[in-house]
C-alpha cells in the first residue's frame, strides 16, 4: 500500500497531477481544491489511496490525512465510488464536508457532481454517527477553487496516532485553535 508520496509536481491536467519522485512519475487524481492549490515545479506531499479494480488501478491524493480518512469513509457508503467521493470532497474543505454530514445537510452533499439526492441521503445516514459532532450549525458554503484551505495539523496528528476521525474531531473540539499544534495535541490527549 502506498501511504503517501512526496515529490515535485511535473504536470497538471484534468484534476490530476503527475508527481515526480526521483525520476518515477506517479499520476494521481486530486480534489478540485487541492488541484488549484498546487503548481508545476513545486514540491508537495500527498496522502494516497490506491484503488485496485478488475480493469485498472487509480491513485487518489489528498493534502491532509483527515481528507484521506474522510474519503475512505465516503467510499465505504454503498453506491459511492471514488469519483463521487472526490466530487464530494471538492465541494469544500474536509472539515466543512464533515460538518455538513454531521449536520445532515443532504442538499450540500448532493451539489457534488454525479451525486444525486438519494446518494447524498445515504451518505448522511451511513456516516452521520461516524464523523463526529458538528463544529457549527448551519448551511455549509461551497469554496471557490482559488480559496486556500489550511489543514489542521493537530487533527492529522491524532489520526496518525490511530484515533478515528470522529474521536479526533471530538477531542479537538473544545481546544483553543490559537494554540500551537503541539499544545492542541497535548490538550486533546488529556481529554
Amino acid at each position: 500500500m502506498i501511504a503517501h508520496i512526496k515529490g515535485e509536481i511535473a504536470e497538471k491536467f484534468l484534476n490530476s497531477v503527475i508527481v515526480d519522485v526521483n525520476g518515477v512519475g506517479y499520476e494521481m487524481s486530486l480534489t478540485m481544491i487541492d488541484f488549484e492549490a498546487v503548481n508545476v515545479g513545486e514540491t508537495h506531499k500527498f496522502y494516497t489511496y490506491h484503488s485496485v479494480r478488475e480493469n485498472g488501478e487509480d491513485l487518489y491524493g489528498f493534502s491532509s490525512l483527515a481528507a484521506k480518512k474522510l474519503f475512505e469513509l465516503l467510499i465505504s457508503v454503498n453506491g459511492v465510488g471514488p469519483k463521487a467521493g472526490m466530487a464530494i470532497l471538492s465541494l469544500a474543505s474536509p472539515e466543512e464536508v464533515r460538518n455538513a454530514i454531521a449536520n445532515a445537510d443532504a442538499a450540500f452533499v448532493s451539489k457534488a457532481s454525479g451525486v444525486g439526492k438519494k446518494s447524498a441521503e445515504r451518505v448522511i445516514v451511513d456516516l452521520r454517527d461516524k464523523v463526529g459532532l458538528p463544529s457549527h450549525v448551519g448551511a455549509t458554503e461551497i469554496l471557490k477553487p482559488t480559496e486556500k484551505v489550511e489543514n489542521d495539523e493537530a487533527l492529522d496528528a491524532l489520526i496518525a496516532l490511530g484515533f478515528p476521525l470522529k474521536e479526533a474531531t471530538a477531542a479537538l473540539e473544545k481546544v483553543d485553535k490559537s494554540l500551537s499544534t503541539e499544545e492542541r495535541i497535548k490538550l486533546a490527549l488529556k481529554k
